[in-house]
């Protein structure tokens, strides 16, 4: 175990230490998913309209966030609008903001395919049963729409989780930052610590993501059927 540098996950309180910072990359990761579902949702409707001023908008929008890297993203709000505006962004409260800019980027353009996906005769069918607006959507649009975004707004939230390790970059003590603290405190007595500790994170990711991984998956075969 030594020459693997796994003791040193036992020693004190490392282990608790790099539990603690996965919570803190889920706390971050949960709150831009909450914030980015609901806005992505009222956006991706938006994207859909007829205005071509407001799509136009939209569109740029979701091109900046695809092309810009979130660690750019990241430094212009904690680095740069804190010197610009004069004002104190705390670090986390910075990664919430640059992910749920991303995430409702992302959301609003799973919205907008979910919906432009339905086929126009449905709605036409819907039109020509007499129903209202409001049934076509309740019965017919919003059941459709849900099926194809629970899945891949699910994906979304495995993306953002592994994502957050950019946050340690402006001083966030998330899981990654906490084992590079840990291999540094330990660099002497445990030469090997690194191969053992981002073993370690490695696993804690994989037990965030994969049941998220499978639940998505388990839903696209139980709607395919």
């Amino acid at each position: 175990m030594q020459a693997l540098g796994i003791d040193v996950l036992f020693k004190g309180i490392n282990m608790q230490r790099l539990l603690g910072g996965l919570w803190v990359s889920l706390r971050i990761s949960l709150i831009s998913v909450a914030i980015s579902i609901a806005l992505g949702l009222v956006i991706g409707v938006v994207m859909t309209g007829k205005q071509p001023v407001v799509r136009f908008l939209t569109r740029l929008y979701l091109e900046i966030v695809r092309f810009m890297p979130q660690m750019v993203l990241l430094f212009i709000v904690f680095f740069g609008t804190t010197r610009v505006f004069g004002w104190n962004v705390e670090a986390e409260t910075a990664s919430i903001i640059v992910f749920s800019f991303w995430g409702t980027a992302e959301m609003s353009d799973l919205v907008r395919g979910a919906l432009i996906s339905i086929p126009r005769h449905q709605y036409e069918s819907a039109e020509a049963l007499g129903m209202t607006r409001l049934q076509l959507y309740r019965y017919i649009i919003v059941p459709q729409t849900l099926r194809r975004l629970i899945p891949l707004s699910i994906n979304l939230v495995t993306r953002m989780i592994k994502t957050t390790s950019l946050v340690m970059m402006i001083g966030v003590v998330e899981v990654l930052k906490v084992g590079q603290q840990i291999i540094e405190a330990n660099r002497k007595s445990s030469p090997n610590a690194a191969f053992g500790v981002y073993a370690a994170v490695f696993l804690l990711y994989f037990i965030a993501c994969w049941p998220i991984s499978m639940f998505s998956k388990y839903l696209e075969r139980k709607w395919a059927a």
